[in-house]
């Protein structure tokens, strides 16, 4: 206890002027952190944009490519072994003694053409089997210049119009673009009866939203792209569609946050600075997932009302609330454990760490709009000891 009254009164001066301090640098603070959240928000978004725009760009070459392969094997398969014959035949009834001229007149296009073909005693099974792979190896090395230069110009000129005739060849051969074709033609009843069921779908409480979501998202699974699809149905409702999953998305991370706060409990294996972090980390999540939907909430608010999806969860007295309220459990455990360690090693030793938990519960209490009676008994056991343990 303090040895007299004098000591009291300028022990609670001092908390006086260390409150008068907080509230003054906490609207700077505030303003700080508010910046921080947005910065970070923005960039997880970018980060998020770029990932998802890579990924899809990646699996669309991918598809591409694959697709352009397999087409330029399928084609030498038929049509290489016939065209060699072909050749070799015309090639004995104009001449049955080839002469080095022949190969001089061939070795003239460009880009040059494969190696010359074998006699007609060396053809058979094995070499035709061969040759789509010989074909293959060749176009892809040269771009099929030589197979369009044979068949568009005999001297070996590229035809201007080669690059167009080509990208066209290979995006209507695409098996990622057959496959969008072939899903729009099959599905296109069941996606008919789709955007009925969103259009006149209707809700009261954004849990069904929820369970509306996840069994529209599995309706559409199966189409190989699904943007790339409903894109040849001009009458889904695409702004719809998108607002129930955003709305199904982010009220799903928030319960999932509150979840993983309401089940939070402190580790006393961990370090003091552990600890604190944790905590301070859950709380940090918390502020910028509410304080980004607040700042969005009404306009946000205003397109689900007309959209005719529930958005009384993003009031205060909805979810949002109850996230604030849950936050009263983390300043509770960030008390206890400051209050345990001043307690346990002399609170007099270590002014920063009592500022540090005041300054915290103070945070809470602003966010939260007040403590309950719980968190006010466990702040007022913190208070006790700025006023118990003697100056130094």
């Amino acid at each position: 206890m303090l040895p007299n009254g004098e000591d009291d009164s300028d022990l609670m001066r001092l908390v006086k002027e260390l409150q008068a301090s907080l509230m003054r640098n906490d609207k700077l603070e505030k303003e700080n952190r508010d910046l921080r959240q947005e910065v970070a928000r923005l960039r997880a978004q970018v980060s998020n944009l770029k990932a998802h725009d890579n990924e899809r760009k990646s699996m669309l070459w991918k598809k591409l490519q694959s697709s352009y392969d397999g087409g330029i094997t399928e084609e030498t398969n038929q049509k290489a072994p016939e065209s060699v014959k072909s050749n070799i035949k015309s090639q004995e009834v104009r001449n049955p003694n080839p002469k080095p001229k022949v190969q001089e007149q061939s070795t003239a296009t460009k880009p040059p053409p494969p190696p010359p073909l074998p006699s007609k005693t060396t053809l058979g099974k094995r070499s035709v089997r061969r040759a789509p792979e010989v074909v293959e190896l060749y176009r892809a090395l040269t771009k099929r210049e030589s197979h369009m230069g044979n068949r568009i110009n005999q001297n070996g000129v590229l035809s201007p119009a080669f690059s167009k005739n080509m990208i066209g060849e290979i995006e209507n051969r695409s098996k990622y673009l057959s496959d969008i074709k072939s899903d729009t033609n099959r599905h296109r009843d069941h996606i008919h009866f789709l955007i009925s069921k969103v259009e006149a779908a209707t809700f009261t409480d954004i849990s069904e939203v929820e369970t509306f979501v996840k069994w529209i998202d599995e309706e559409l699974s199966s189409l190989v792209d699904e943007r790339a699809v409903l894109k040849h149905f001009p009458k889904w409702p695409e702004r719809k569609a998108d607002s129930l999953r955003e709305a199904a998305c982010n009220y799903k991370g928030l319960k999932n946050l509150e979840t993983e706060i309401l089940s939070f409990k402190d580790n006393p294996k961990d370090s003091l600075t552990q600890a604190l972090q944790k905590i301070h980390s859950l709380q940090d999540r918390l502020e910028e997932s509410v304080n980004s939907t607040e700042r969005i909430r009404d306009s946000t608010g205003k397109r689900y009302k007309d959209l005719q999806i529930p958005w009384e969860w993003m009031l205060d007295a909805g979810l949002i609330g109850q996230l604030k309220y849950s936050s009263l459990r983390l300043a509770q455990a960030y008390m206890k454990r400051i209050t345990n360690e001043l307690e346990s090693n002399g609170g007099a030793k270590d002014g920063n760490l009592m500022l540090q938990g005041v300054r915290f519960a103070y945070t809470i209490h602003q966010f939260a709009g007040g403590f309950d009676e719980e968190t006010l008994r466990i702040f007022t056991e913190l208070k006790k000891i700025t006023t118990s343990e003697p100056r130094r």
